[in-house]
């Protein structure tokens, strides 16, 4: 089920009005509710990928009891190892088998020796990334005793199914959306109008952006070897707003939906686009996962706490399962360690903190030195999701290639050409309106606000006007393949 379809339309409503005016007093009865529209929503995709979902729920479940009532810390580091294994096991076998039998089959080409690997005929389960991370998280903090195990399934199978994050996050964590599951919640009108609000400018950076950034971006692409230099580099232009549109939308979506029912999920973007320097940009964007890596995986290598070595190992460790987090391809992970490699001068030189406050803060324009580092940044990026939306890493070298040559200080030609120049303007307003907007929680939170109520209204109107007029380009999330 589509945030952006008619039967979500259907959906929310529905169990909206079921939790607040029909189970509005009875916190157990409105987890029920929230675990039952979460599976339903969950098998909308492939409902024989629910018994993959149950059977993780209920392994962590079982692991954090029974961890929280070992007195021994081996037992209890055994249990811990037992659910991290599985888990980790069922999401390299899904994700991961064809990958590696294809690399290990290739590789022994190259000596001669012609092998042809077993490759499962399977489907990715959508958002198995996600809840896989949802449970690591808990059980290895029920293993540090930051949080003590949950005893009430109910409630923890809605931490880890939550319908607004269960897909393609935000990836959350127990010690933040547990003490919310469980705590008594009242409907807050300014909170539900709140939560509508970011939704409404989630579809809008979803439909009106990311989907029709995708049509000129798979156009490019797709045919490459034929099109100038100038074109090409306006393709990854395209991409980087598809990408940055399709996820941040769907972030904002799935946040404005947990308002409306009470629960505050984690911040996921934070204009990553206006960063900088990369660490300003990893700092903005994806953020749930990128503190689940720091707090999971670069803090207990050592984090920063050694000598430049260290931090560089474990900089370009956390880059390189990140891109491999991404799938299974040799272009993330390129991709990650091409952003270990831009982040690395201010690791060593310790300058990765400098830029922690908005940029322009309480300001209309950047200082020419800012316009500067944020243009140098938005280039190594583009840069970087060339490899990110190749086909393999054939196709992204040969793209670049293409891209620098001659035909770079041509002009871009491409067919529709027309309509994409409707799209780079509408592209433009949207910058705007997200760097007017870039100190608050999302651009239009506060947009109008000290204006008459008409003003808001309005906007809010153009915006449904636009969802409509530009909503005939349908794509699926793409990070539903993650």
């Amino acid at each position: 089920m589509l945030f952006n379809s008619i039967h979500f339309v259907i959906f929310l409503p529905i169990v909206f009005v079921l939790y607040w005016f029909a189970l509005n007093k009875n916190l157990k009865l409105q987890n029920i509710l929230l675990l039952a529209a979460s599976y339903f929503f969950y098998s909308c995709w492939d409902w024989r990928f629910m018994f993959l979902l149950l059977f993780s729920t209920f392994l962590d479940y079982f692991t954090g009891l029974k961890m929280q009532s070992s007195e021994n810390q081996n037992r209890k580091k055994l249990w811990l190892w037992i659910s991290i294994g599985i888990n980790l096991g069922f999401l390299g076998v899904f994700k991961y088998y064809n990958f590696f039998a294809e690399s290990f089959a290739e590789s022994l080409s190259y000596l001669g020796w012609n092998v042809s690997p077993s490759i499962l005929n399977i489907v990715l389960p959508v958002g198995i990334s996600f809840y896989t991370f949802h449970g690591l998280s808990y059980v290895i903090d029920v293993y540090k005793n930051k949080i003590k195990a949950e005893e009430n399934f109910i409630d923890y199978a809605v931490f880890v199914s939550f319908f607004p994050l269960l897909v393609a996050g935000p990836i959350e964590r127990a010690t933040h959306l547990l003490p919310q599951i469980k705590k008594q919640r009242t409907f807050n009108y300014e909170n539900a109008v709140d939560g509508m609000r970011q939704i409404l400018w989630g579809l809008f950076k979803k439909i009106v952006i990311a989907d029709n950034c995708a049509v000129f971006a798979n156009q490019i692409f797709s045919n490459s070897d034929d099109l100038s230099g100038s074109t090409l580099v306006l393709g990854a232009v395209f991409f980087t707003f598809q990408i940055y549109g399709d996820f941040s939308g769907y972030s904002d979506i799935a946040i404005g939906t947990g308002r409306l029912f009470g629960i505050n999920l984690l911040r996921n973007f934070a204009f990553p686009y206006f960063s900088r320097d990369i660490a300003e940009f990893w700092r903005r964007w994806h953020i749930s996962l990128s503190s689940w890596f720091k707090d999971y995986l670069y803090i207990p290598l050592g984090g920063s706490r050694g000598g430049n070595l260290m931090r560089a190992r474990n900089t370009f460790i956390i880059f390189l399962v990140s891109g491999f987090w991404h799938g299974a391809n040799w272009t993330f992970i390129v991709w990650g360690l091409l952003h270990a490699i831009f982040i690395m001068p201010s690791i060593i030189l310790k300058t990765n903190r400098n830029n922690i406050d908005v940029i322009a803060k309480g300001k209309n324009f950047p200082t020419l030195k800012e316009g500067f580092q944020v243009i140098l940044t938005f280039s190594l990026i583009v840069f970087s999701w060339i490899f990110f939306r190749a086909d393999n890493i054939t196709h992204a070298l040969s793209y670049i290639s293409k891209i620098f040559s001659q035909t770079l200080f041509t002009l871009p030609r491409f067919e529709n050409m027309k309509d994409a120049f409707v799209v780079i303007f509408i592209v433009s307003i949207f910058m705007l309106i997200e760097w007017k907007g870039r100190g608050q929680e999302y651009a239009i939170e506060k947009i109008g606000i000290k204006r008459p109520s008409y003003f808001r209204y309005t906007f809010y109107f153009a915006i449904l006007f636009v969802l409509f007029w530009f909503g005939g380009n349908q794509q699926q999330f793409i990070y539903f393949q993650f």
